[in-house]
């Protein structure tokens, strides 16, 4: 596109204003390079990142050789956006601006006490998913009647939260909190992501759940569509870092405040049953400094068993040690007895509360 100079401009005036950065652009900023509180208060937009050398470009590549020997022509584009998603009807995949850099996967950690996608296997899977989304924008999959009485209709609104049943075989399990289950196009996004991630065991490790069915069809459609060229191969890009003007402080008050939803409450019989109300003879442990103590340990512990946030989890037990240090409670036992009577403790209600119902999960 050409454009042409003001009228009374001088020669080459036209040219150097065309050159000059809009007012709202600023040298990047490197992560490694500043204070944590002068990163927090920097706008997204305003890093100097890319995927490019980064620590989430190897797992892209691997990513598109598990495409390439599936046979598969299909080559989404990736790019650094707030989070994971695949837009509606792009066929390419955002991934989240921490993973390029590893002082903010360290600040990602320490705002929400884990990094999504922060180890191989689990950037692996995520890839795997968004991917299922991305090829089916690209063919338009969802439009396909088989397609619909596999999965069900895609024009179902999306639930803010979903309450899911975590002994359903109806549905693959591929990442955590039975994702598959909470609509239908994350079903067949699931779905493909185990059929592309397990080629050689996926129809053991399903044999007679009906939703082995469904990754027979996926099986099925993407031999169909293998070697054909997408109707869809927009390269468009949504929400990407260079226009997102959040500062990681605000993006992160808004990423707690979403996902520090639901917490189960602690019963104070509970509490009484693993503490005791009087120290025992000598100096005894309060049990709120305990709790504060071994919190990182079974925190992990009950994120690995039970498949919820560790953020969330960290909520709940907050609560636990505000009502520990009010009930004027002591440790009584041994410390690692102690300590795995408090994980079940906290997996036990947690999941009480995932079964009985009341626990929503936010998408």
């Amino acid at each position: 596109m050409t454009s042409s100079a003001d009228p009374g401009a001088s020669p080459g005036e036209g040219d150097r204003r065309r050159q000059r950065p809009p007012p709202d652009a600023r040298e990047p900023i490197d992560p490694a390079g500043i204070t944590e509180e002068d990163l927090l208060d920097t706008r997204i937009c305003d890093l100097a990142l890319s995927i490019e050398g980064s620590w989430i470009e190897p797992r892209i590549q691997a990513l598109r050789a598990e495409l390439k020997q599936s046979a598969l022509h299909f080559r989404p584009h990736f790019w650094l956006s707030s989070d994971w998603f695949t837009p509606d009807g792009i066929p390419g995949v955002a991934i989240p601006f921490y993973l390029a850099h590893p002082r903010l996967m360290q600040l990602e950690e320490k705002q929400m006490l884990e990094v999504e996608g922060g180890t191989e296997d689990w950037c692996m899977r995520l890839l795997r998913h968004e991917v299922g989304h991305a090829i089916d924008n690209a063919y338009h999959l969802r439009r396909r009647r088989r397609w619909r009485q596999h999965f069900g209709k895609c024009s179902q609104a999306y639930p803010e939260f979903y309450q899911p049943r975590p002994f359903s075989r109806r549905f693959v399990i591929h990442l955590d909190y039975w994702y598959a289950q909470s609509h239908p196009s994350e079903d067949f996004a699931e779905t493909f992501a185990v059929w592309l991630g397990q080629p050689s065991t996926w129809r053991k490790r399903y044999q007679n759940w009906p939703a082995l069915k469904k990754l027979e069809y996926v099986d099925q459609l993407m031999k169909d569509i293998a070697a054909k060229e997408p109707p869809n191969r927009s390269r468009a890009r949504l929400e990407p870092i260079h226009r997102i003007r959040t500062t990681l402080r605000e993006h992160y008050e808004e990423k707690r405040a979403r996902y520090g939803v639901g917490y189960p409450d602690f019963y104070d019989r509970d509490l009484r049953r693993l503490f005791s109300s009087t120290p025992a003879a000598g100096k005894a442990e309060r049990a709120a400094a305990f709790l504060r103590r071994i919190r990182p340990e079974i925190r992990r512990l009950v994120a690995r068993w039970t498949g919820q946030y560790q953020y969330m989890i960290d909520q709940v037990l907050k609560d636990m040690i505000d009502r520990s240090r009010e009930l004027n409670l002591f440790v009584h036992h041994p410390d690692e007895q102690t300590k795995l009577e408090a994980a079940i403790l906290l997996a036990v209600q947690t999941m009480n509360y995932l079964h009985g119902g009341h626990h929503r999960i936010a998408l």
